[in-house]
């Protein structure tokens, strides 16, 4: 279940931190009762931002084989790993 925070309560920075880190999902602020921002550890901003990455050259490599282009698998994910450090 997603955490939801009024944009008061960022006053407390610490207890922010550690609610970020230990969700491991993004925590949603609202102001007014309305959605107004997004906070995440960096751990999580990474893992996303890796998946990100993953689903985008997947797709293009779907493409490449709907066109009839071949696709070095090995050669991807070299790059993925040397890219992220896996």
């Amino acid at each position: 279940m997603p955490r939801i925070i009024p944009i008061r309560d960022l006053k407390d920075t610490a207890a922010i931190s550690q609610m970020c880190s230990e969700v491991n999902e993004p925590v949603y602020i609202t102001k007014n009762g309305y959605g107004d921002m997004v906070i995440m550890s960096m751990k999580t901003y990474e893992e996303t931002m890796y998946l990100k990455d993953v689903y985008t050259k997947l797709a293009q490599a779907e493409d490449e084989v709907r066109s009839g282009k071949t696709v070095d698998a090995r050669s991807a994910l070299k790059e993925l790993r040397g890219k992220y450090g896996i």
